[in-house]
């Protein structure tokens, strides 16, 4: 057995024990792990399992302030008179190794382990809740301002992402707070997705120069189209013949990772399901064990609230699937479940036909245009519809619609249960779309 199984093996028979607890930590212990499991050099097996002992009882510190910044933020926000989505997440462990060793810093200077994400609908949404909780912040005695930073008008220079964010102090803890509007967090959704596609970590500058350009320019797109201003027609060419060569460039990775996977819209009900079975709770934190093999989940898991149990919980998963082997496991938390389909929706935007992996410009328009409140199968049962012009009275059997011209639609049921449940689709002696909604409908297809 190699290093890595010794350490793993040791590790979790530490962590079945709940060893894992209150921990007296100093800066230059948690600056020496974090070093040591970046660089990954150490050869001492018990110095190793303290250095990760150290680390995680570090990550952990972080939840329950985290916890109550969201609680206040929902609290402060239920004035605010105008939608949002809110959720927050508890940093992954291979993301907080990859930036110690790609910028160099120490492990006790980030300010982004403990997250919440705030999603409105407008760019200037963005400005007007940032000027309300402004105001909360001022008056508050638990929440202090310690920066906040503005990357929408020019984007980050590097990669082209868009936000504004607050990095606050709770508890002597950081935590970062990031504002998005929806084209904003949709071109964020689809650099994600298209990392774990393509095998590299665009935003961190790692990949083809090509591909990582093709974002950059996206996004100004999306300024564009943001700031109420129409694209030039030499902007939307070169993205567009970015778009063709990146596509063709993560086709050829040898890294790419194929799916045979799809969104299923019976996930989140049955997770409401149980969420309503275990009670209401302010916040329900989840582990989410995702495999981007495959692209479908292994597991959702609702975890204890209790910091100590959900850093083990949490180790624990991550020990069991390995980043490396192509999973992902993350630690995240919404007063509703359906909440965390919107903030980390690259996880329900899968589709199973065959196509290009980069959607062209107008695709994209029309991805964030409309609002993702149904999966792609329901999208593909009503293109069949509207392509058939099957309206009204004119109708098609359930039998030849779904094993015949939606043979492919692997959520078929519960993908037509939502259509009918939003009377985008009707069953009256056969299946067709509801003319009454035309409008609505025309806006899906």
């Amino acid at each position: 057995m190699g290093k890595g199984g010794v350490y793993i093996n040791k590790l979790v028979a530490i962590i079945k024990q709940k060893k894992i607890i209150n921990m007296k930590l100093s800066k230059t212990l948690i600056d020496k792990s974090g070093r040591t499991l970046a660089l990954d050099n150490e050869t001492d097996i018990d110095k190793y399992i303290n250095y990760t002992e150290v680390f995680d009882e570090y990550r952990k510190n972080h939840i329950e302030p985290l916890s109550k910044t969201t609680l206040e933020l929902q609290q402060w926000l239920s004035k605010y008179g105008k939608d949002y989505f809110i959720a927050q997440r508890l940093k992954r462990k291979p993301q907080i190794l990859r930036k110690l060793k790609r910028f160099s810093t120490r492990l006790s200077q980030l300010q982004d382990i403990g997250g919440a994400r705030i999603i409105v609908d407008q760019n200037t949404g963005v400005d007007e809740i940032v000027n309300f909780l402004k105001k909360q912040f001022d008056v508050s005695k638990s929440l202090k301002v310690i920066r906040l930073t503005d990357y929408r008008g020019k984007g980050r220079e590097d990669s082209g992402y868009r936000a504004l964010h607050v990095i606050l102090e709770r508890d002597s803890y950081k935590l970062e707070l990031q504002i998005r509007s929806k084209i904003q967090h949709y071109w964020a959704e689809t650099i994600e997705r298209t990392s774990i596609v393509y095998g590299h970590h665009l935003k961190e500058l790692d990949g083809d120069p090509t591909v990582i350009k093709y974002f950059k320019l996206l996004s100004d797109l999306f300024y564009e189209i943001e700031s109420g201003r129409k694209p030039s027609a030499a902007l939307r060419t070169k993205v567009e013949d970015l778009r063709k060569q990146s596509e063709q460039i993560i086709q050829n990775a040898d890294e790419k990772n194929v799916f045979t996977s799809y969104v299923n819209e019976g996930v989140i009900k049955d997770l409401e399901r149980k969420e309503k079975r275990l009670g209401q709770s302010n916040i329900n934190n989840w582990i989410i064990v995702f495999n981007w093999n495959i692209g479908s989940f292994v597991t959702w898991e609702l975890i204890t609230n209790d910091p100590n149990e959900a850093i083990r919980k949490y180790v624990e998963f991550e020990d069991k699937y390995s980043s490396d082997k192509g999973y992902e496991v993350v630690m995240v938390g919404a007063s509703q479940i359906s909440t965390i389909r919107q903030t980390h929706s690259h996880y329900f935007g899968l589709n199973i036909y065959e196509g290009p992996i980069l959607e062209d410009v107008d695709s994209s328009i029309l991805g964030f245009s409309n609002t993702m409140n149904i999966d792609v199968g329901a999208r593909e049962i009503l293109r069949t519809l509207e392509r058939r012009h099957f309206w009204g009275s004119k109708t098609i059997s359930l039998d030849t619609l779904k094993n015949h011209f939606c043979k492919g639609v692997l959520t078929f049921d519960s993908s037509l249960e939502t259509l009918l449940e939003k009377e985008l689709v009707i069953n009256k002696n056969g299946i067709s779309l509801n003319l009454k909604m035309k409008n609505e409908i025309n806006k899906y297809v």
